[in-house]
């Protein structure tokens, strides 16, 4: 079996294979019925190199990169190339066209500038990587929407870059790496919420970066050795930054501020916000600014998405937590494309109504992105 970070060098026969093997439903049933409805689909990784993006740095850190290379940290423990996909037609031919893509959303590859400490260098690496995305992709199809790299390690840098992109309707949202030195509840990214708010536009906490460069461990007991470890590991991060936003009382004070939780599973979610739910009752006395319980915070003010849905023992387990996700008003579609976990848009969803399809695969992302 080829180790996962090498997915991209499979040949296309793998890939089909892969895709057509992982149609198989948790209850067993292949052969997934054809798609003709239009999607959204929240998770596109465009290629966004150090090549693709050298133009549009200045000439001084141009030359730099040419020199020394780009410097950042990896997201991975191990490594591995990138993926994502190198041009607008391979994605139109391979992708948006024949799964009826009627809006994509473009969220890019590397996440190391998130994780470096120079804070001036990673925001001309961020402000390249959005200039790029708006001239190569996002103008040239209008299925195309963007989301806005920042210095979530350097607010104020963070700010002034969505002020800056903002307003023109091509970007859909602002995108973290899950990976971070701080939990995403506290008040030092207060500015860039405000900023968000601001401009209608809701945070992506995307899993990756955990344990790179100036970023926590990957888990509360330290650094983990091999993909598998780190890919099971990304959930932990996840829940201290949704802890952490509910209990630091962040959407008591951005009422509006909506957080999409993207490739870190969903239904682990169903027993851990019967925990927090639980604690907050005995303890709510230390947080009383927290005014709801968890779960409600969460049915309001987060989304999750489908890429790394976990596979159940069988289709009844599967309805249970699909119902305590609320995933009719949570649940959104993401392909992943076109990394080697990407499934027919229907293959990780089994057996489900097409009321529940229409709003995983289109309603819920059209509402949150104001599509």
């Amino acid at each position: 079996m080829k180790h996962p970070s090498l997915s991209c060098l499979y040949s296309r026969e793998e890939t089909f294979m892969h895709a057509t093997e992982s149609a198989t439903s948790p209850s067993g049933a292949a052969n997934q019925p054809e798609l003709h409805r239009a999607i959204i689909d929240c998770d596109i990784h465009h290629f966004t190199g150090t090549k693709a993006i050298k133009s549009y740095l200045p000439l001084a850190l141009a030359d730099l990169l040419s020199a020394y290379g780009a410097n950042l940290p990896s997201g991975t423990p191990n490594g591995g190339p990138a993926c994502s996909v190198k041009d607008l037609a391979t994605l139109q031919e391979n992708h948006l066209n024949p799964n009826h893509v009627k809006y994509g959303i473009l969220t890019g590859e590397s996440y190391g500038m998130q994780g470096v400490g120079n804070s001036h260098y990673a925001a001309a690496i961020c402000s390249a990587i959005n200039d790029h995305t708006k001239e190569q992709w996002l103008s040239q199809d209008n299925r195309l929407k963007g989301s806005i790299f920042v210095t979530k390690q350097a607010p104020q840098l963070a700010v002034k870059e969505i002020d800056r992109l903002a307003g023109s309707g091509i970007w859909a949202q602002v995108i973290f790496s899950n990976g971070a030195h701080l939990p995403f509840g506290n008040s030092f990214y207060y500015p860039i919420y405000e900023a968000c708010v601001r401009h209608n536009l809701p945070v992506m906490i995307h899993a990756g970066m955990e344990g790179g460069g100036m970023n926590s461990p990957t888990t509360g007991a330290g650094y983990v050795t091999h993909l598998a470890e780190w890919k099971a590991s990304q959930t932990q991060a996840m829940m201290a930054h949704l802890a952490s936003l509910i209990f630091e009382g962040t959407f008591e004070t951005f009422p509006e501020l909506r957080i999409v939780l993207n490739e870190g599973g969903a239904f682990w979610l169903a027993p851990y916000l019967w925990r927090l739910d639980l604690d907050w009752k005995s303890l709510r006395v230390q947080t009383p600014w927290v005014k709801q319980l968890p779960s409600e915070y969460f049915r309001k003010h987060f989304r999750v998405t489908s890429p790394s849905l976990e596979k159940t023992p069988d289709e009844a387990i599967f309805h249970q937590y699909m119902n305590s996700i609320h995933a009719h008003d949570t649940l959104m579609y993401c392909s992943n494309y076109p990394y080697h976990e990407v499934d027919a848009p229907l293959a990780s969803l089994p057996s489900i109504d097409e009321t529940l399809q229409e709003r995983i695969l289109y309603r819920n992302a059209a509402e949150l992105y104001k599509l």
